[in-house]
């Protein structure tokens, strides 16, 4: 499965450490509100090039789409929250892996060039990420 990072702002990591005992409760939801957009995002651009510059028409049943999914937050071992937004190593109807599928797209091979849209969902889905994990922790916040 595909990963990407964010480095939080320093304001936003202040907020966090005032939420005490309540942060274990309160995480969880604002990392799955957080990653709306960017699994919207991965969609889209994924959807944009599967087919994209082929001799050929797209043969694509949208199972690689329907695979992509969002794991539940937990914790490392270091007590860092995390969540993984991609396309797992599941096999579809005709035994191909998603994930090879989802790579063969990013990086291409031979005889087929790369469409980056992982890299591309990175960047494109940074601000509204953030913006929305925001606006989550601020509802939270008010909560208490």
């Amino acid at each position: 499965m595909a990963r990407a990072s964010y480095k939080l702002p320093d304001d936003f990591l202040e907020k966090l450490s005032k939420l005490n005992s309540d942060f274990d409760d309160i995480a969880p939801r604002v990392l799955e509100q957080g990653a709306r957009p960017v699994i919207e995002k991965a969609k889209k651009n994924l959807s944009d090039r599967i087919g994209q510059g082929t001799k050929e028409p797209s043969r694509s049943t949208g199972e690689l789409l329907d695979s992509m999914e969002l794991t539940k937050p937990g914790q490392d071992r270091n007590g860092d929250w995390n969540l993984r937004i991609g396309v797992p190593a599941t096999k579809d109807s005709k035994g191909v892996s998603n994930a090879l599928k989802a790579a063969v797209i990013e990086y291409g091979k031979v005889g087929q060039p790369p469409k980056p849209w992982l890299k591309a969902t990175k960047r494109q889905s940074r601000k509204s990420c953030i913006e929305t994990m925001k606006a989550a922790l601020d509802k939270e916040i008010e909560k208490l």
